[in-house]
């Protein structure tokens, strides 16, 4: 017999997380290494043996202390901690008995090679403070900041710098500058899983603020130090100067912000859900606490790092759970991979099944983590952030403003029914809730083909209205006249004709040899534009097709920039009366000219939306067919880069263009009377456009 309970049952999305009683998600071996092992040595180091009076780092005593293997070979990773720790002891006393103006004074000078010297005033406050989140943050920072700065003394000797810390640290560009001892004691602290590994337990979010101790970040800073005083040396000795690569913007970030402004609202709401939501384990609520509190007091990259590494750390029990792998919450042993936002987000576990996560989330939610963290052409925020190649002190606020608030709504989903009802039903919340659930991909190559189509229209709709000379003359007409663009004109119409038949719902009418009226084009391509491609996981196929109808897409924009300003100059010099004879018989041919290459570019504007919409039929091609569709667009991306080379100021080959664009509407003909576009191989079914 059913017995009610007096409070219903928490939704899916809360009853899968177990385990707030977890106080780590560091293994028992690495939480042992990190937290234990620099401790076990009882021995008082003298700080006068490590640091000089004026600061000046004694790098033998430092690396005196790091161990090998009896090869002598690789680093004997969990003896190394054990000998260093007094080190690092003596050090964080030294420089826990500094004040601000001493530290200054000591060891600022030092950090200017790093190009964030203050930095390292905020990470001394930071220890002052006693503040385990705050320590934690500094670490994340100082890692990226280092790796920042050791990638451009890399490049004083190499030419392409190592993507990953790694191999950076690995590097015998770093080894001719710093010497192989200086290079391991760093790979001790953030360079090799089998050490203490600091930058990535904290970035991805294993450790919980109570996880790291405070002398290892001292440590670190002293270290930083040391480096600058050797750098000083090799600069000196070799006579070059060191030059600091310029920081990254974050790409398209304009096309991610869907979310309103984070108001006092909204903060106040995730500070009430983050107690109660179980998405997050109660050990690192401090992270939390601390990253609402960064934003507001601007902080932004700071509140932004901190939601990263949570945000992992929180999905990672959600892929654990669903997934029915437990183990996978904790860190593993070196030997293992351990699970990051590269395995979470992933359609595949390593094991080949399907991950359950992407599911269980729905598209919007996934969506939105790829486009913040994975495309390419999205921002990246996670890879610019924790590698250093954000300015963080111009931290962009709305990057911020959009995690804040999509975390919000992702521990909604983990808070049970019965709790925060009222919350739940504020018209704010209600709206961030519906515009995280309609959330489509903007940094996908398939929208990004749509903004460019989009993009390519609004500069061919310039072309009617710039200014032309009242009596262009009998040269123009004459022109106009020509066999070979008249028969351009009828294949347009054939072709166009042809396509029409394709447009989802289309009511659409081709008037003879004037084409589709001018006004409909806009409507036409926004609404095409507008389709829901389905992104997530694309296939490799349906990316090589993509590639080639943005590369199309880029050349038709370069055409069309370049024409609009041939005209704008021409007409200027047209009308000041500075043309030759013969610029003004070519100014003629080039207003002749692009009345032709006007509907032609819109043709071709239509194909690749009608293709993009249709995108995933190319699966049903046979190899074989798939291979002739994609020398077929490789034709079309021929003729457009000519196109670009033949309407430059410089060239000025009109009559060249005409014959060029004869050749290609034919090609364009040809191949759609075989019936293999991708649009004409597309059901009907599946071709509803979605104007919403």
């Amino acid at each position: 017999m059913m017995h009610c309970s007096e409070n219903p049952p928490a939704p899916v999305s809360a009853r899968i997380l177990t385990g707030d009683s977890i106080t780590t998600c560091l293994s028992p071996l690495v939480h042992d290494l990190i937290c234990n092992l620099g401790f076990e040595l009882r021995e008082n180091c003298d700080i006068n043996s490590i640091v000089s009076q004026n600061g000046e780092v004694y790098w033998e005593a430092i690396t005196d202390r790091v161990s090998y293997a009896e090869s002598g070979q690789s680093l004997d990773y969990r003896r190394s901690v054990l000998l260093l720790g007094p080190v690092c002891e003596a050090i964080h006393l030294h420089i826990s008995s500094l004040t601000r103006a001493q530290f200054e004074i000591k060891y600022s000078p030092w950090f200017q090679w790093t190009a964030y010297p203050e930095l390292f005033l905020e990470i001394f406050d930071a220890l002052k403070s006693l503040c385990p989140p705050a320590i934690s943050l500094s670490v994340m920072k100082l890692a990226s900041c280092l790796e920042r700065a050791l990638g451009d003394v890399f490049l004083l000797i190499g030419k392409e710098c190592p993507f990953l810390l790694r191999d950076l640290l690995a590097s015998a560009e770093l080894a001719q500058v710093f010497g192989h001892a200086v290079m391991d004691i760093l790979k001790v602290f953030i360079g090799s899983p089998c050490g203490l590994n600091l930058r990535n337990i904290l970035w991805h979010g294993f450790a919980s603020p109570q996880d790291i101790p405070p002398k290892y970040c001292s440590a670190m800073m002293l270290f930083t130090a040391g480096l600058g005083q050797l750098l000083k040396s090799y600069l000196h000795q070799e006579n070059v100067t060191l030059a600091h690569r310029p920081f990254v913007t974050l790409t398209n970030l304009e096309d991610v912000i869907v979310f309103p402004g984070v108001t006092d609202e909204v903060l106040s709401a995730l500070e009430n859900v983050m107690m109660k939501s179980a998405f997050l384990l109660k050990a690192m609520l401090p992270y939390w606490e601390t990253a609402v509190s960064k934003f507001k007091v601007h902080r932004f990259a700071d509140c932004t790092m901190l939601l990263l590494s949570q945000l992992e750390a929180g999905l990672r029990r959600v892929f654990a759970a669903v997934n029915k792998c437990p183990d996978r919450l904790l860190t593993a042993e070196s030997t293992i991979l351990y699970t990051t936002f590269d395995e979470i987000l992933a359609k595949h576990l390593n094991d080949g099944s399907i991950n359950q996560l992407p599911h269980f989330l729905g598209e919007p939610a996934m969506e939105f983590l790829w486009d913040f963290l994975n495309y390419q052409e999205g921002p990246r925020i996670r890879d610019r952030l924790s590698h250093g190649e954000i300015n963080l002190r111009e931290f962009p606020r709305e990057a911020a403003s959009q995690l804040l608030t999509f975390s919000l709504v992702l521990l909604l989903r983990f808070t049970a029914e019965d709790t925060l009802t009222e919350l739940k039903e504020e018209a704010t919340i209600q709206l961030l809730i519906s515009l995280a659930e309609s959330y489509r991909s903007r940094c996908h190559p398939a929208f990004q083909l749509q903004k460019q189509v989009l993009n390519c229209e609004k500069s061919l709709r310039m072309w009617p209205v710039l200014p032309v000379p009242e009596e262009p003359g009998q040269e123009a007409a004459r022109l106009e006249g020509n066999s070979e663009a008249f028969a351009c004109n009828s294949l347009i119409s054939k072709i166009l004709c042809e396509f029409c038949h394709h447009i989802p719902g289309s009511t659409c009418a081709v008037n003879g040899l004037d084409g589709l009226p001018p006004e409909k084009w806009p409507q036409l391509l926004q609404e095409l534009c507008s389709t829901r491609i389905p992104t997530l996981f694309c296939p490799r196929l349906v990316l090589e097709v993509l590639v080639v109808l943005r590369g199309i897409s880029a050349q038709c924009q370069r055409v069309s920039d370049q024409v609009v300003a041939s005209l704008q100059l021409r007409h200027r010099q047209w009308v000041e009366h500075r043309l030759r004879s013969r610029q003004r018989q070519n100014y003629l041919r080039m207003l002749s000219s692009v009345r032709l290459l006007s509907p032609v570019l819109y043709l071709i504007l239509l194909l690749l939306a009608l293709e993009l919409v249709s995108v995933h039929t190319v699966h049903g091609k046979s190899a074989q067919d798939r291979q002739q569709y994609l020398r077929f667009l490789k034709l079309i991306l021929q003729y457009t880069e000519n196109l670009v080379a033949y309407t430059n100021q410089e060239k000025n080959k009109w009559n060249e263009a005409i014959t060029l664009t004869h050749a290609v509407l034919l090609r364009i003909w040809t191949f759609s009377e075989k019936k293999q576009m991708l649009m004409q191989l597309a059901k009907k079914s599946t071709n509803q456009v979605d104007t919403s």
